[in-house]
């Protein structure tokens, strides 16, 4: 579910006692079809009464946002972090309510967190990329509604340079 007014918004995991808050707008709305966001997404829909996050397919929508612009308001106790392997910097994010795969987040450096598309429901900003195309199942057809990259398109790395500089530097926007 999306509330926004404004700037913010808050999405929730499916039962509702978890809740994320989003400020301003996000960095990118995309599908990636890595193999690591496919082989996550699988893994997380296995999870018991957990709502798949991947489309048919098998890529995995997220929407952006600056990592300093994300915050738990209900629930954080709820949340609990996935692996795919123990060394891996990246953790997705479940409420372990409902295992509603709510972001991703980073032990390393980045600056940005990845929220599910899913979380947003019906509110979700407008698709911008498929992104990592060249790792899609054989004989999957990419939808053609939006442009999609075998890689990461220079806009979105733009994008991911630029808003990691206004982090640094605390802009505000």
């Amino acid at each position: 579910m999306h509330v926004g007014s404004g700037k913010t918004s808050t999405v929730s995991c499916a039962c509702g006692s978890v809740r994320l808050e989003v400020e301003g707008a996000p960095i990118a709305s995309l599908v990636c079809y890595c193999d690591d966001c496919q082989a996550g997404s699988r893994a997380l829909a296995a999870l018991p009464n957990a709502a798949p996050v991947h489309d048919e397919d098998g890529g995995t929508g997220y929407v952006l946002y600056r990592k300093d612009r994300v915050r738990c308001t209900r629930g954080s106790e709820l949340l609990a972090d996935h692996k795919l392997d123990a060394k891996s910097a990246t953790s997705r994010v479940v409420a372990t309510c409902c295992n509603s795969a709510m972001m991703m987040r980073f032990d390393d450096v980045r600056h940005w967190m990845p929220v599910y598309r899913a979380r947003f429901g019906d509110d979700s900003p407008p698709l911008q990329w498929r992104i990592c195309t060249k790792f899609k199942r054989g004989g999957v057809q990419v939808p053609d509604d939006v442009r999609g990259y075998e890689m990461y398109p220079m806009a979105f790395m733009a994008r991911l340079f630029t808003s990691g500089v206004a982090a640094r530097l605390r802009i505000r926007r």
